[in-house]
C-alpha cells in the first residue's frame, strides 16, 4: 500500500468506533526515525535547560533517549538558540546520539529558518508565528480577512521552501490559549479555532507543494483538546489529508494530576486509534515524561493484533454512526434515591470487601476520618460516595452519609437495612424475592442488552447499573451499551466499573521501574478507560477495582479523573507548564511551593508559567496566573488580564493570594 496516497474514511474521525483499528496516516520521515503510517507510535519530550548550554542541552538528551525518548525538541527563542542547535547536535554525534531534535518556534521566524537548516523538524505555532496575539477584539470584513491570510503566506513560505530544501519536516502545532486575534474574533475561544488555525498553515503547505508535516491540537483542557484532535481529522478528511498527529495535554501538571489529566486526553484518542506520537507534559523531569508516554502507548501494541470479538444483531456500521451521533452531548438519566444520576455530579465507590472492619479507622482510606472523642466521622471533598462491603459486615457504626452496597445474599440477611444497598447480577435481580425500596444496584455487560434476561428485566426507578466489560478494547464496549441505552430511550443512572488483573501492572513502565509504577499505570489505564467515557457524558459514578493497589490510591485517582474530566470539581487545579530553556524560574520547585499554600482553595484553577509564551495565552483556562517575566520576576494575572506586573519573586506568591483574597475566592485553612 502506498502511505502517501490521500485517505477517505467511512465515518467521521476515526477508522472505527467499535474496535480498536488505528487511522493510516501518511508517513512522515524525521532523521532516521519516521513517523504515521504502519510505524510505531513515537514517544518524545522536550528539553528544560537554557540552549545556550550546549553541555547541559546534550546530558540532559542523552537521559532522555536512554528513558525511552525517540524525537528530543529543544527550544529556539531567538537566532543565537537556532545556531546553537548546531553545536549541541554535533556533540550527540560525537556521543553516538543520532535522535532527531526538533526545534520549538514561537514568535521569531527567522530563528525557525536558521533552525530548520540544523535540525530534523521544526515546530510552529500558528498562533504566534506570523500572526498576532495582543487580546485585541477586531473585526475583520472579508477583503481584511484576505489580506490578513496573504500577509501570513508571505511570512510563512520562506520557512516552507527552506524545509522542503532541506528535507526537514514540521509540526503545526495549535494551542488553545494561543490563538491569535483574528482567529479569536472570528471563531471565538473554540476547538473550531484551533482546527482553523492549523488549516490554514496546512494550505499553505500544500500550495507549496510541502507534505512532511505533522499537526497537534494542544490544550490545559482534555475536554477541549479532544473535541480539537476529532475536529481536526474530520476537517482534514474532507479535504482529503491525513497528516500524522501528535498527541498531548498541555501543562498537565505533575504527580498523580499530570498523569490523569495527560491520560484523559492521550488515553481518549489513542482509544479511537488517533495518534502517531506523544508527548506526556509534567512538570518534573524530561526523562521521567518518556516512561508515562511509553506506558499509555504499550497497551495499544498488543490491543492492534486483536479484534473486539462480539457479535451483534446491529450492523457496526449503524453502531458508528448512532455514536457519533451522541458523542459530546451528555447521556441523560433519572435521578434515583435523589443521590445518584439526573443532574448529581458522579459518584465514587471504593471496595472495601478483603478488609479487616473491625476498626473504624479503616475508613480513612476512602474520606472518612473517625474521631473517637467525639465518636463522629470528618469528611472531605473526596470522601467517596458507595462502599462495597460485599459479604463482609462491618463491626462498627457507619458514616450516615456512606452508602453501603452489598452482595444481594448478604443483604437479604441484614437485620438493619438502612442506607444499606444490594448488588445483583442480572439474573438474581428478575427473580428476587425482594428488592430495595430506595435504589438497588444491578450487575450488567453490555452482551447483555442482546440477551432474553434483559428483556424480562423489571425496570423502576429504583434502578442503576453497574457496567463491567469483558473485551480488551473495553471503552468502546462500554460506550456502546450507552449508545444502546440512548437509542432505547432508557434513563437508568450507570455507574462504569473496570477490573485491573495485578498483572497489568507488573513489569517496567518504558524501560524504567519504580515501587511508584504500578499504581502510575492504573493511573493512566483508569484515566484512559474512564476518562473517555466521562469526557463524551457518559457515567454517573466510577468504580476503580484494582486489589492491588492500596485502597487510598484509587479513591484519589477516581477524583482525580472526575476533576481531569470536569465532571465533579473536588480540589484545586494547578495548570503548570513542564519547563523548558525559556522558563525564568525553578517550575518544580515554584509549583510544590505554590500548591502547599493554595491546595484548600476547591475549584479554582491556578496556572504557573515559565515564561510568556507559555503564559496568558497557554493559561486561557485558568482563573488566576504566575508567570515568569524576567529575572527574579513575576506577573499576577486574573485570568488573561495583567493585574501586577515585575513582582519580585520572593514576594509574588503572597501578592497572588492577596489578588485571590480581594476577589473574594480565599478561603482559611480548615
Amino acid at each position: 500500500m502506498d502511505l502517501t496516497k490521500k485517505l477517505t474514511l467511512p465515518g467521521k474521525y476515526c477508522e472505527s468506533l467499535t474496535h480498536y483499528k488505528r487511522w493510516l496516516t501518511r508517513e512522515v520521515q524525521i532523521g532516521d526515525v519516521p513517523m504515521g503510517g504502519t510505524h510505531p507510535i513515537r514517544i518524545q519530550s522536550m528539553t528544560t535547560v537554557d540552549t545556550m548550554d550546549t553541555k547541559g542541552s546534550v546530558e540532559q538528551t542523552l537521559r532522555m533517549v536512554e528513558a525511552g525518548c525517540e524525537y528530543v525538541r529543544i527550544t529556539a527563542p531567538s537566532i543565537k538558540e537556532a545556531q546553537n542547535l548546531a553545536e549541541i547536535k554535533k556533540e550527540l554525534l560525537k556521543r553516538g546520539c543520532k535522535v532527531p531534535l526538533v526545534a520549538d518556534i514561537h514568535f521569531t521566524p527567522n530563528a525557525a529558518e536558521v533552525a530548520a537548516r540544523i535540525v530534523e523538524k521544526v515546530r510552529v505555532n500558528p498562533g504566534n508565528y506570523a500572526d498576532k496575539k495582543k487580546f485585541d477584539q477586531l473585526t475583520y470584513t472579508d477583503a481584511a480577512y484576505q489580506a490578513e491570510l496573504e500577509r501570513i503566506y508571505t511570512k510563512f513560505a520562506p520557512l516552507v521552501k527552506i524545509c522542503k530544501e532541506y528535507g526537514t519536516a514540521m509540526r503545526i502545532g495549535t494551542n488553545h490559549g494561543s490563538l491569535s486575534d483574528r482567529i479569536m474574533s472570528h471563531y471565538g475561544d473554540t476547538p473550531e479555532g484551533m482546527v482553523e488555525s492549523a488549516l490554514e498553515f496546512i494550505r499553505i503547505c500544500e500550495d507549496l507543494h510541502y507534505y512532511n508535516l505533522v499537526i497537534s491540537m494542544k490544550s490545559s483542557n482534555p475536554q477541549v483538546m479532544v473535541q480539537a484532535y476529532r475536529l481536526l481529522v474530520e476537517k482534514m478528511v474532507a479535504e482529503g489529508m491525513n497528516y500524522p498527529l501528535h498527541l498531548g495535554v498541555t501543562e498537565a501538571g505533575d504527580g498523580e494530576d499530570g498523569r490523569i489529566k495527560s491520560a484523559v486526553g492521550i488515553g481518549t484518542l489513542l482509544e479511537d486509534g488517533l495518534g502517531d506520537t506523544v508527548r506526556v507534559s509534567l512538570t518534573e523531569e524530561p526523562e521521567l515524561e518518556a516512561p508515562v508516554a511509553r506506558a499509555l502507548v504499550n497497551r495499544y501494541v498488543k490491543r492492534a493484533e486483536q479484534v473486539l470479538e462480539i457479535n451483534y444483531s446491529q450492523e457496526i456500521v449503524t453502531n458508528s454512526k448512532l455514536i457519533v451521533e451522541n458523542l459530546g452531548s451528555r447521556h441523560e438519566t433519572k435521578e434515583v434515591n435523589a443521590f445518584i444520576g439526573g443532574s448529581m455530579v458522579p459518584r465514587v465507590v471504593a471496595d472495601l470487601s478483603n478488609k479487616r472492619l473491625i476498626d473504624p479507622m479503616v475508613l480513612k482510606d476512602i474520606g472518612y476520618i473517625y474521631d473517637p472523642l467525639l465518636d463522629k466521622y470528618h469528611m472531605g471533598d473526596q470522601s467517596v460516595d458507595f462502599v462495597f462491603f460485599g459479604d463482609n459486615l462491618p463491626s462498627f457504626t457507619m458514616p450516615g452519609n456512606l452508602k453501603q452496597v452489598y452482595n444481594f445474599a448478604t443483604w437479604l440477611g441484614l437485620t438493619n437495612k438502612e442506607n444499606a444497598h444490594p448488588l445483583y447480577t442480572l439474573h438474581d435481580y428478575i427473580n428476587a424475592s425482594e428488592r430495595d425500596t430506595n435504589l438497588n444496584l444491578v450487575r450488567i455487560f453490555h452482551e447483555d442488552l442482546e440477551s432474553e434476561a434483559f428483556e424480562n428485566l423489571p425496570i423502576d426507578q429504583t434502578l442503576v447499573f453497574v457496567l463491567e466489560t469483558r473485551q480488551l478494547h473495553g471503552m468502546a464496549d462500554q460506550r456502546e451499551f450507552f449508545v444502546k441505552l440512548r437509542s432505547w430511550g432508557l434513563e437508568m443512572p450507570v455507574i462504569v466499573k473496570r477490573s485491573y488483573d495485578p498483572v497489568e501492572f507488573s513489569g517496567p513502565v518504558g524501560d524504567m521501574m519504580s515501587p511508584e509504577e504500578p499504581i502510575s499505570k492504573l493511573q493512566l489505564y483508569a484515566a484512559t478507560d474512564l476518562g473517555g467515557l466521562l469526557i463524551d457524558g457518559m457515567g454517573n459514578g466510577i468504580w476503580i477495582d484494582a486489589a492491588s493497589i492500596p485502597t487510598d490510591k484509587l479513591a484519589s485517582a477516581s477524583f482525580a479523573i472526575l476533576q481531569a474530566t470536569r465532571s465533579r470539581i473536588s480540589k484545586t487545579e494547578y495548570i503548570s507548564c513542564p519547563s523548558c530553556g525559556r522558563t525564568l524560574f525553578d517550575l518544580q520547585e515554584t509549583t510544590q511551593m505554590i500548591r502547599s499554600r493554595t491546595n484548600h482553595l476547591k475549584g479554582l484553577k491556578i496556572a504557573i508559567m515559565g515564561c510568556i509564551v507559555n503564559g496568558p495565552g497557554e493559561m486561557a483556562d485558568a482563573d488566576y496566573g504566575y508567570v515568569g517575566a524576567g529575572p527574579d520576576r513575576v506577573t499576577l494575572y486574573r485570568g488573561k488580564e495583567v493585574v501586577k506586573k515585575n513582582v519580585q519573586s520572593a514576594d509574588a506568591l503572597n501578592e497572588l493570594i492577596e489578588i485571590i483574597r480581594a476577589d473574594g475566592n480565599w478561603v482559611e485553612f480548615a
